[in-house]
């Protein structure tokens, strides 16, 4: 039992740096009244793809548990870089508050 929470956290703790980069640029969005752009960066990044990711891993690419895990961290990564390209747009300067 154990083993499974050692393993998640090795294989997390790898996207952690990753996951708060990327919570800070989407919560910077928030602050700049632009709530539809991090609505829809985490439903793409926690919904389209990482739940579907972890399908695949852990059943169709059989590496069980790792891979649920695996897409956990893969999905920190995909939310720091999407939402750093969006960032780097500046569409969010624009908005009416």
């Amino acid at each position: 039992m154990y083993s499974y929470a050692v393993a998640c956290l090795r294989t997390v703790t790898c996207g952690f740096f990753f996951y708060a980069f990327g919570m800070v640029l989407t919560q910077s969005f928030n602050g700049a009244g632009d709530t539809w752009t991090p609505t829809l960066i985490n439903f793409f990044v926690f919904w389209v793809f990482e739940i579907p990711a972890a399908y695949l891993f852990s059943s169709v690419m059989k590496m069980g548990p790792q891979g649920a895990f695996l897409a956990v961290t893969l999905s920190f990564s995909a939310l720091a870089v999407v939402s750093a390209v969006i960032f780097r747009q500046g569409h969010w300067k624009t908005q009416k508050v």
